[in-house]
C-alpha cells in the first residue's frame, strides 16, 4: 500500500481519528492513518481503510506514512508526552507540513507550539463550547445568535491562545493579527441568491462586508475572481470577513429549504 502525496495524516484512531477520517473521505482528501492498537488495525484494513501499525513517535514509521510529502498532520492521541514528541519530529522531518493537535488540557498549549504545532485544540475549551451551546437552546435562543456568539468566542478565544507562540511566520497566524476577522470556507449551495450571480451584481464586499478570496470549481482553484465571474451552485467560496458579517449573510449562499 503506497502512501499518497499531498494527503493528511492522522495519528491515532479513537473517536476524534475517526471523525477526520470521515470527513476527509467526503471530501476527498486523500488521508493514512497511523494506530497503535493492531486489532483495530487488522479490522479497519479489511474495510478498506488506508491504515499502518505502528508508533508514530518512531521516524521510520512517520517516513512510512510519506510524511515529507505531507500536507497536514492530525495528532489526536491521549499520550500527552507522545503528542509534544510527534509534533517535534514531524516539525523537523518536514518544516512545511501543517501541524494539528488535540491535547486535553489548556496548560499544554505553550509546549505544543514550541514544540512545532501550528494549531492546537484543547479539549478543555471545545467542550465549554459545547457546554454553553446546550445552556443557550435550553434557553430558547434562536439557533443564528447561537452560532454568532460561537464564532465570536472561537475568533476571540483562539486568537489569545495563540499568542503564547513566540513567532508568527505562517499564514494560519494571520486571524492573530485580524482578530475582529474571519476566513471561512462556505459551500454556494444551487437555487441560494448567489448562484448564477456575478460577484459585482452582489456587491458582496460594499453591502454585506464579505470578501470572495478564491473560488474551488470541480478541481479547479481560481484565486482572487474577478468581479464578473459567474458563480455557480456548488462552487466552493474562499471568503473573508468579521464573524458577525459572516453569519448574517449566510442566507446568500444557501439554497431554498424544502418542506
Amino acid at each position: 500500500m503506497a502512501p499518497p502525496q499531498d494527503h493528511l495524516i492522522i495519528v491515532g484512531y479513537g473517536v476524534t481519528g475517526r471523525n477526520v477520517s470521515r470527513a476527509a473521505r467526503s471530501a476527498g482528501i486523500p488521508y493514512v492513518i497511523i494506530e497503535m492498537n493492531p486489532e483495530t488495525v487488522r479490522l479497519e484494513r479489511a474495510r478498506g481503510e488506508a491504515i499502518y501499525f505502528g508508533d508514530a513517535t518512531s521516524p521510520e514509521i512517520l517516513e512510512h506514512a510519506n510524511l515529507r510529502e505531507a500536507r497536514i498532520v492530525v495528532v489526536a492521541i491521549n499520550d500527552p508526552a507522545a503528542t509534544r514528541r510527534i509534533s517535534e519530529l514531524a516539525r523537523k522531518l518536514n518544516p512545511r507540513v501543517h501541524i494539528i493537535v488535540r491535547t486535553r488540557y489548556l496548560t499544554e498549549l505553550e509546549s505544543l507550539y514550541s514544540l512545532g504545532a501550528d494549531e492546537v485544540v484543547p479539549e478543555e475549551f471545545e467542550t465549554s463550547v459545547e457546554i454553553f451551546t446546550r445552556v443557550l437552546r435550553r434557553y430558547l435562543v434562536p439557533k443564528g445568535d447561537i452560532e454568532r456568539f460561537i464564532q465570536e468566542v472561537r475568533a476571540d478565544s483562539y486568537s489569545m491562545l495563540r499568542g503564547l507562540r513566540k513567532d508568527f511566520e505562517t499564514l494560519e497566524d494571520l486571524r492573530y493579527y485580524l482578530r475582529d476577522v474571519d476566513i471561512s470556507i462556505i459551500r454556494l449551495e444551487p437555487g441560494a441568491p448567489l448562484a448564477g450571480k456575478t460577484l459585482a451584481d452582489m456587491a458582496l464586499r460594499k453591502r454585506h462586508g464579505i470578501t470572495v478570496l478564491a473560488v474551488r470549481r470541480d478541481s479547479q482553484m481560481l484565486f482572487n475572481p474577478e468581479p464578473d465571474m459567474r458563480l455557480h451552485g456548488g462552487d466552493l467560496l474562499i471568503v473573508l470577513g468579521a464573524p458577525e458579517r459572516l453569519a448574517a449573510g449566510g442566507f446568500l449562499f444557501a439554497g431554498e429549504k424544502r418542506a
